[in-house]
């Protein structure tokens, strides 16, 4: 029996500001522009938006803050902060909102001025508090967890320092490809494995960027999503998953909450990885995206490291992956999982220029959220895929 959320909704507009440095905005700002862009891209106005989803790590009231700020009065409002992966979420509760009838038009939106508040020393949230068990060793978060999980991998599977590098490599290839990233320069095996010592056995280069940007999207009911300027791109299936909050709790270092989210997503879309032309993730280490393409089922166990050294989530690969450049070259404010939505949804338009993947009709967004906490995985396609 086909789920009831599968293509029931659609993204219909998105919306993304400038990367980098946005120098005399605040993080709010930065999201009323890029929801002003989203709702101009589905021929919209904030009087049409009747739920409103988003999340902070700074703001404890935000949602209430992006209403006032924004001037909308939504119907059905949700804030749910589980880290990064956050606005992949919000597409759950979206679809669901939208698939009873409790909204029409869902518009889901983040801002962050991370780059500026580092440069201008003003602090952020801080991942230790409240950690009964970690806080007091004051470890350098959320780096030295995915570090730990990167040398088990390695020590557990034999993933070797040149495959972590090779991940960065690949998003800087399709980076380059992207006008909109950060980080176009050619980047070589040999420049990442060398690069500065960030955390053992992490170098610069496996570390994602920090980022001023905002990035929002508009859903609607599969019934209106025709009625827009650009073709829809609906949401066939969607899963979540969360298996801890700090590292020292994860079941398994070397496995992720994707194992579950994924899964749930593909039986909602009535799908497997084999059918995914395109995967986009929350690359915030190099260590993420061979753990997503094990836990999803691209790849066995213990082999992303060859397939990734093979060459085939590069340009030209098997498997796209992270056609944006990702968290590592394109941008990363902070949260990254409106990202890895957006760049589905162009894909899926055929509208990605050099780096568009011919014929792509299903794309996969996984969000990643805490030290490997959380994990939200969404599929979308075309019209042909229903």
């Amino acid at each position: 029996m086909t789920h009831p959320l599968r293509g029931s909704s659609a993204v219909v507009g998105i919306g993304l500001t400038e990367f980098g440095d946005l120098p005399g905005k605040t993080a709010i700002e930065v999201l009323a522009e890029a929801s002003h862009n989203a709702l101009a891209d589905a021929g919209l106005t904030l009087r049409d938006v009747d739920g409103l989803f988003t999340s902070s790590m700074e703001r404890v009231f935000h949602p209430l803050q992006v209403c006032e700020y924004l001037g909308v009065q939504p119907k059905v409002i949700d804030g749910t902060n589980i880290g990064g992966s956050a606005f992949v979420n919000c597409v759950h509760t979206a679809a669901m909102a939208i698939a009873t009838g409790e909204c029409e038009v869902a518009l889901i939106c983040y801002g962050s001025i991370s780059r500026s508040n580092r440069k201008n020393k003003v602090r952020g949230a801080n991942p230790n508090a409240g950690a009964l068990h970690m806080s007091e060793y004051q470890s350098r978060q959320p780096i030295v967890s995915y570090a730990m999980a990167a040398a088990r991998h390695m020590y557990q599977y034999g993933t070797t320092r040149e495959q972590l590098s090779h991940v960065a490599v690949s998003a800087r290839q399709w980076a380059m490809k992207n006008p909109r990233a950060e980080m176009r320069d050619p980047l070589t095996v040999e420049e990442v494995s060398n690069a500065r010592l960030i955390c053992d056995p992490f170098t610069l280069f496996d570390c994602c960027l920090v980022s001023d940007a905002g990035a929002a999207i508009v859903m609607t009911s599969a019934e209106r999503a025709k009625d827009f300027p650009h073709k829809p791109v609906y949401l066939l299936g969607i899963g979540t998953a969360i298996t801890h909050d700090q590292i020292g709790q994860m079941p398994d270092l070397t496995v992720t909450a994707a194992a579950q989210s994924g899964p749930r997503a593909f039986a909602m879309a009535e799908m497997k990885p084999s059918d995914i032309d395109v995967a986009e993730f929350y690359d915030a280490f190099t260590i993420n995206t061979l753990l997503f393409l094990e836990d999803l089922g691209f790849v066995p166990k213990g082999e992303a490291g060859p397939f990734v050294a093979d060459g085939n989530i590069a340009p030209g690969g098997s498997l796209p992956v992270n056609t944006n450049g990702g968290g590592l070259s394109c941008v990363h404010p902070g949260m990254y999982g409106m990202f890895v939505t957006i760049e589905a949804v162009e894909q899926l338009r055929g509208g990605c220029g050099e780096r568009q993947i011919d014929g792509a009709q299903v794309a996969l967004a996984n969000g990643n959220g805490g030290v490997l906490s959380s994990q939200v995985t969404a599929i979308y396609g075309t019209d042909e895929t229903l």
